[in-house]
């Protein structure tokens, strides 16, 4: 028994243990290749993303090696590819670009810290049992922070792609004109070298290697070579003509080699704690949000599950892991794992060989990494990121839905002019209002019945019979404090219209759940129709409201008006009365 429960705890908790047990050469095979094929793009989005969140190249790396390791074990998405993310990067270089954390020691030290709270904010929520909190952000939201926070990114790439320092010009037109005149044009070629490289490993490759039927994950293989081979080219033009010292074209520089190292010396640093605390706590959010959404798509393809809650325990423990190797925040990637999906993986497997591959180019390849030029990663991000900017998408919302759609420019506006923080903050204020505002004025329909049949419908949109003495009305929302003015308002509008009536339904097939102060609104509008003459009614009412309708005075108030099974059932006693 004992032996049982204990194996049960370990496949709640340590998903690795299910399917390492039914392992197969198949599975090897596929885990294989993708993991060279992850690898390939660690390296340089590792890097990449180090650079674009204001941190030394090796806290990219670093991030890229342990928390994996750690998913792997506990994470219930057998594709995900956990480490840097440009989201959650951009989010650090504005957390740590904030004047009271600039104050408060190195940057190193400040990421590693946002880490560590994002882990433990993420183990409280799984402790919660906050896993359906991934719901609670709308698509329409997080399209608008991601595109947002995409053209961030893309913009805090430019200079990096022209061979400029940092914009500091803000609104100074004039300051454009002199900031331009400094263009490297050596970095500008590596630049364009780079984006040509990455465009044509995209979609021209593949349709020329699909003309020669080659197989699709090899295609896949192929194409995703392209950030590594960007690197390589421009590395060794960098080297050969000597750009960096003679022209002044930016490179990475001296990366700290070996595996890092455990560390426990940030965990005493409580003003930093305290100050980064706002910050880590979106981070950790959005981080989880977007790897959540990112494994069900995989997981969806291939007929799996993903548990929201167990995530949080795999994503909360591999942020931890990362601050106490000397890593940056991390969560699922995008387009790693669409890579590792494309590229045939099978299992965490992939990912598990991906960081012994780069492990490898950490302990020994580290010295060539020096001559990077930060033109080329800025492309790679470049590239990556441009998809993230769905313009197309929030319009297409716009049209569909115009709440929806405001949410998604809000979002996006906010992001560019406020910040990170504050813009998600208020596309999910301006959602929360929308709700409230669409709840607050529910769809109420007046029905009448199809001729010779059963069923009721809209008057507005059916021919329908009805009658003079009758009213039947359908509330299409769940009844409370914020909808039942308006719901009272109608009823009574209705019923002044008609000097012929005597009998008012209110079919609840919609509604279920009716709040105190509903229940105490409808008494009174029970009260007020009695002192015209009219009986309220009720039709198909829901188990569970029948259930508190019983706990109140209500059906007493209602008396001699019924409550009727099937609103059929109200048309044959009360039309004819």
């Amino acid at each position: 028994m004992a032996l049982q429960q204990t194996s049960n705890w370990l496949n709640k908790y340590f998903p690795i243990s299910i399917w390492l047990k039914n392992y197969t050469k198949e599975d090897l095979n596929g885990d294989v290749f993708a993991g060279i094929i992850t690898a390939i793009l660690l390296v340089p989005q590792g890097i990449a993303y180090a650079m674009l969140a204001g941190l030394p190249a090796q806290v990219g790396l670093y991030a890229s090696i342990l928390p994996p390791l750690i998913y792997a074990l506990l994470g219930t998405s057998k594709t995900l590819s956990v480490g840097p993310v440009s989201i959650a990067a951009i989010m650090i270089a504005s957390a740590l670009s904030a004047p009271e954390v600039t104050v408060l020691g190195n940057s190193v030290e400040n990421a590693v810290i946002l880490a560590a709270e994002g882990g433990l904010i993420l183990l409280l929520m799984a402790a919660l049992r906050m896993g359906g909190l991934v719901n609670f952000i709308s698509h329409p939201v997080l399209t608008g922070f991601t595109s947002g926070a995409a053209i961030l990114i893309i913009l805090t790439q430019i200079p990096h792609l022209l061979g400029l320092s940092k914009n500091q010009c803000g609104i100074d037109l004039a300051c454009y004109s002199n900031y331009f005149q400094h263009i490297n044009h050596y970095t500008v070629g590596l630049a364009l070298l780079s984006l040509t490289i990455l465009l044509f490993f995209g979609t021209p490759l593949s349709k020329l290697l699909n003309q020669f039927s080659v197989k699709k994950n090899i295609i896949t293989g192929i194409s995703k070579c392209a950030p590594l081979l960007t690197v390589v080219v421009t590395t060794l033009l960098v080297r050969f003509y000597q750009l960096s010292e003679d022209q002044h074209v930016t490179i990475v520089g001296e990366i700290q080699s070996g595996l890092p190292e455990i560390s426990f010396s940030f965990v005493n640093n409580m003003i930093q704690w305290k100050a980064l605390l706002p910050s880590a706590t979106f981070i950790a959010i959005i981080a989880y949000v977007e790897s959540v959404a990112i494994a069900k798509v995989t997981a969806n393809l291939r007929n799996q599950k993903i548990n929201p809650n167990q995530e949080l325990i795999a994503l909360g423990t591999a942020n931890l892991a990362t601050a106490f190797s000397g890593g940056m925040s991390v969560a699922g990637g995008f387009s790693r794992t669409m890579v590792n999906f494309s590229a045939g993986a099978r299992t965490q497997m992939a990912m598990i060989i991906a960081v012994v591959i780069l492990s490898i180019a950490v302990i020994f390849f580290t010295e060539q990494f020096t001559f990077i030029p930060k033109a080329a990663l800025a492309a790679v991000i470049f590239i990556a990121i441009l998809p993230l900017v769905k313009l197309r998408e929030i319009i297409t919302t716009w049209k569909y839905d115009k709440s929806d759609g405001i949410a998604e420019v809000v979002t996006l506006l906010g992001v560019l002019a406020l910040g990170i923080e504050e813009g998600i903050a208020l596309g999910v204020i301006i959602t929360i209002l929308s709700y409230l505002r669409r709840t607050s004025r529910p769809h109420i329909a007046i029905v009448g019945q199809i001729q010779n049949t059963d069923h009721f419908r809209n008057i507005k949109r059916h021919q329908v019979e009805t009658w003079k003495n009758l009213l039947l009305i359908r509330v299409d929302e769940n009844i409370s404090f914020a909808n039942v003015s308006y719901i009272i308002h109608f009823i009574e509008e209705e019923s002044n219209n008609n000097s012929e009536l005597n009998h008012v339904v209110l079919i609840f097939s919609s509604v279920s759940y009716i709040d105190t102060t509903a229940f105490e609104a409808l008494e009174n509008l029970i009260t007020a129709l009695k002192n015209k003459n009219n009986l309220l009614h009720l039709a198909e009412v829901k188990g569970p409201v029948m259930d508190k309708l019983k706990q109140t005075r209500l059906l007493e108030h209602l008396n001699p008006g019924m409550v009727f099974f099937q609103t059929i059932e109200a048309v044959e006693k009360l039309s004819k009365k």
